[in-house]
């Protein structure tokens, strides 16, 4: 009976031990683990900070190569290029001038190329200004103004073709010494200054005739005499005696140097405006 007894107690004991010890096992594996968990990551930190460091002076020391890669290469030098003879100079002064003359030309011949191009059209002329603040207040004087204006200039568009033989002409006879001079100007229109020198004098007279039919063929004189007329019955006025045809021959010239600036300008400024090798060759510089 005792034996029995004590190996019942015996069990017992070791049953409510059995927990304890589970328990102490568990934390004891716990333990073990948050530490290697520790342990690996301190290593995992250790091994990212290495590399990036390794990264760091990877970087640093490619830098380094490639400035002194840098410093040692020699500096590319483009050459200058050749000086600019005469006879390519002659070739593209005429070439820019030939090409302005034939789109001025063009421009000043078209219907309204003078009447509704601002920076050409001819007004009516200052002249008649006290005509125009005196007899304009009449009835139906302010369209017989407007349509007088807008005849001066059709017989300047109607004379505008005439131009082109005599400016071509000119062009032929610029020396090479000249060409080279305009080619290396500053100045966007210096050779539309230079034919204008030697050609004003001859366009003016090969217009005046042209002019002066134009002026009475479109009707600008009917106009100008019933603007006169009006004037002139005004008592104490002084009589007004204004050529026309001089006055419009004069601002038809002009209007044409106006434009053949202009297409010299782009050649001179815009890369697109030169349309041919010698003026790329040329202006290209």
């Amino acid at each position: 009976m005792f034996t029995r007894i004590a190996g019942s107690l015996l069990v017992a004991g070791l049953l409510a031990a059995a927990p304890a010890a589970q328990a102490q096992t568990k934390t004891t594996t716990k333990k073990t683990t948050t530490t290697k968990t520790t342990t690996q990551t301190a290593a995992q930190k250790a091994a990212a900070a290495k590399t990036a460091a390794a990264k760091a002076a990877a970087a640093k020391a490619a830098a380094a190569k490639a400035a002194t890669t840098k410093a040692a290469t020699p500096a590319v030098v483009t050459p200058a290029p050749a000086p600019l003879t005469e006879a390519q100079a002659s070739a593209g002064i005429k070439d820019a001038l030939n090409k302005g003359i034939t789109k001025a030309v063009q421009f000043a011949s078209e219907p309204d190329g003078f009447n509704l191009n601002d920076d050409i059209h001819i007004p009516t002329p200052p002249d008649l200004d006290i005509v125009k603040s005196t007899v304009g207040r009449l009835p139906g004087m302010t369209t017989v103004f407007t349509q007088f204006e807008t005849q001066l200039n059709r017989a300047a568009e109607a004379a505008a073709p005439k131009a082109k033989d005599i400016f071509l002409n000119a062009l032929a006879n610029i020396s090479i010494t000249d060409a080279l001079s305009l080619v290396t100007s500053g100045s966007t229109d210096a050779a539309t200054q230079f034919l204008r020198k030697s050609t004003q004098a001859q366009l003016i007279s090969a217009f005046h005739p042209d002019i002066e039919a134009a002026i009475d063929q479109v009707g600008a004189g009917r106009a100008y005499a019933t603007i006169t007329d009006k004037y002139n019955k005004i008592p104490l006025m002084t009589p007004v005696n204004l050529s026309l045809a001089d006055y419009t021959t004069q601002k038809a010239v002009d209007g044409l140097f106006i434009l053949l600036a202009q297409e010299e300008a782009k050649i001179r400024k815009n890369p697109a405006a030169r349309t041919t090798d010698i003026l790329k060759q040329v202006f290209g510089r």
